[in-house]
């Protein structure tokens, strides 16, 4: 991986040292030209002619997306967000009283929400699976919960926002299956930061962003439904690219994952996603996955050995996602600190996760998120700034 090259294509990388990746990454100058330029296209002949002009470009999305997980293209629907892709997943179950829904301690506030919204409307029972030693879920708690029967839903995020880990997907996957539960994997941190495999982990639906280490535009999601749920599933709301108006009292929708889109869509941001997808799988998600432990490791050692820095990730095996505080700094003093020294991260927030009843965890923490083209001297720099505070 020729790091000094990828940085060259990313004119970001000038601005600062930039640990915001789990929040929204660095374009590349070939994500940012292909936005602009359909945008210009757009401006010379009309959104509806610019997009027919490029209709097999947005097609090879489809696909390009399908390789990242090792699905089929007609697996595949793309969204405005990985919020929306998760929505449309776990709206469209058709929950019934009685109905169990596990998740994880660590889940985010968000799919928190949303399951407790299930519970309000469905009188389904929403049920945190114990963390084990290592903070990740306990998965032979998780087979005692699935063996009780009546679980419709395992749902789950592969790598929480603010504490590191990454949970063990395929080994929750296999019980989910055994038991007959469908399995929603929240992909939202780990889709470009490690390799996804819906095979191998053995979900139904997963939903991830463009815009976090994929380094996709904003506005750009996806949403991965197999094909053996998707017409079990009826989407929470159709129009006439998910469904054809039949007659005067009927429709059919379709039987694939488009079936969750909607006709309307920034068709400039989707080809930035393509292209960002592309140089992904251009470089591989291995040597991604290598590059950013490598770096995430060094930079949690290097903060340890700080005085009065914690380090706060868990898990036993960890994401690009580190997370700390210092005695006497605030998270957000140390987050505008660090940017006026040309360090960009970002605060994190714990609390917001309810189902984590952890008495020591700490309300808020500074989320410094590695990806590839940060290097040595960059964590150096977070490092020094992080001591001089």
């Amino acid at each position: 991986m020729d790091i000094t090259h990828l940085r060259a294509q990313t004119p970001g990388c000038t601005e600062s040292a930039f640990f915001d990746n789990a929040g929204s990454a660095l374009h590349t100058e070939h994500v940012t030209r292909t936005v602009v330029d359909h945008l210009h296209l757009e401006a010379r002949l009309g959104g509806y002619v610019a997009a027919a002009r490029e209709d097999a470009r947005v097609e090879a999305v489809y696909a390009s997306v399908a390789r990242l997980l090792n699905a089929r293209p007609e697996e595949i629907a793309l969204m405005d967000s990985a919020s929306r892709a998760w929505d449309m997943a776990f709206y469209a179950i058709g929950f019934r009283p009685g109905d169990r829904i596990l998740t994880s301690r660590s889940e985010y506030p968000s799919n928190g929400l949303a399951f407790l919204q299930a519970k309000q409307r469905h009188g389904v029972s929403v049920e945190p699976i114990p963390d084990d030693e290592h903070g990740q879920v306990d998965l032979d708690a998780l087979a005692e919960m699935l063996g009780r029967g009546g679980v419709r839903l395992v749902a789950v995020n592969h790598v929480p926002t603010y504490d590191g880990l990454v949970q063990p997907a395929a080994e929750i996957g296999a019980l989910a299956r055994r038991a007959g539960a469908l399995y929603l994997l929240d992909a939202c941190q780990s889709a470009g930061q490690l390799p996804l495999d819906v095979r191998e982990i053995g979900c139904h639906l997963l939903s991830g962003a463009g815009r976090k280490y994929l380094r996709g535009p904003r506005g750009t999601g996806f949403l991965y439904v197999d094909r053996e749920v998707v017409t079990e599933l009826d989407p929470p709301q159709i129009d006439l690219r998910a469904a054809t108006w039949t007659g005067p009292d009927s429709f059919e929708v379709r039987p694939d994952a488009r079936r969750f889109e909607t006709w309307e869509r920034g068709v400039a941001a989707l080809l930035g996603f393509g292209a960002a997808v592309d140089e992904t799988l251009d470089l591989g998600l291995d040597p991604i996955r290598r590059r950013i432990d490598t770096l995430a490791e060094q930079l949690r050692a290097g903060l340890t050995g700080l005085d009065g820095v914690r380090v706060h990730d868990r898990g036993q095996v960890r994401s690009g996602i580190v997370t700390f505080t210092k005695e006497g700094c605030d998270a957000q003093h140390l987050v505008d600190g660090l940017r006026a020294a040309g360090v960009t991260a970002s605060v994190s927030r714990p609390s917001g996760a309810r189902f984590d009843l952890r008495t020591q965890k700490p309300s808020e923490v500074v989320r410094a998120s590695v990806h590839y083209y940060n290097t040595d001297a960059e964590l150096g720099r977070l490092i020094d700034g992080v001591a001089k505070l």
